[in-house]
């Protein structure tokens, strides 16, 4: 039995549900990360004895689950868009935009899928502007794969924001002050592809990245849709 299967107790001897656990909980995340995340401290900024919430929450496990969901919320479309590269594309940029207010979403991406009743409504509308566009198998595959772009970029993107607040260095004083070394190996001749890169490439904000490698993947995914049978 999941823990949207399973019924809430009565809110007595204090007005108490899952709605409020989640929310001072993701308040928590929001703050300190998943690691400032506990049922004793989501009690704690409930003003309830910690016993009180497994009555509603079993594990910790539970309450991630319920505070992805809960953030699924945010990632859910309140318009239909036109077509599925419309769709796919706004679920994409809104996961992004969620996981830049909530950090700690981007540990919790990529694992099994999460069953709760918000998350269910951004796959469907994922699955309903891709149906009948191609076979079953190709349409998931596609949904995949746009998912997969999704994660990791976000990932990046929220790792490199951890790295820069962690040792107080920007992206440009952290390539400053590797410099440098990196000067020095690129001198050696050993890696001239990379040395292209670093002197010839145009350095874009993670906004930009982020857009312009999901149109890429979205191209893809149109090649194959557009594929016969």
């Amino acid at each position: 039995m999941t823990v949207w299967d399973r019924p809430e107790p009565p809110t007595r001897p204090a007005p108490l549900d899952r709605e409020r656990i989640v929310a001072a909980a993701v308040a928590l995340a929001d703050e300190g990360g998943l690691e400032a995340v506990s049922l004793r401290k989501v009690a704690a900024r409930l003003d309830v004895g910690p016993m009180r919430l497994y009555g509603y929450i079993s594990t910790k496990e539970e309450l991630f689950d319920l505070m992805v969901d809960e953030v699924h919320a945010e990632i859910l479309s309140p318009e239909r868009p036109g077509d599925w590269r419309e769709a796919l594309r706004v679920r994409a940029h809104r996961t992004r935009l969620a996981a830049l207010r909530h950090e700690w979403l981007a540990d919790l991406l990529g694992g099994r899928p999460t069953l709760g009743p918000n998350a269910l409504a951004v796959t469907e509308t994922t699955l309903a502007a891709l149906d009948g566009l191609a076979d079953l198998d190709t349409v998931m595959r596609a949904a995949e794969t746009v998912s997969a772009y999704c994660t990791g970029a976000i990932r990046r993107e929220i790792a490199n924001l951890r790295a820069e607040r962690a040792t107080g260095l920007s992206k440009r004083d952290w390539q400053r002050a590797r410099g440098p070394h990196m000067s020095r190996m690129l001198a050696t001749g050993r890696f001239p592809a990379l040395a292209r890169a670093v002197h010839d490439g145009a350095e874009v904000d993670a906004e930009t990245s982020f857009a312009t490698g999901l149109d890429w993947v979205l191209d893809a995914v149109a090649a194959k849709l557009a594929r016969p049978a």
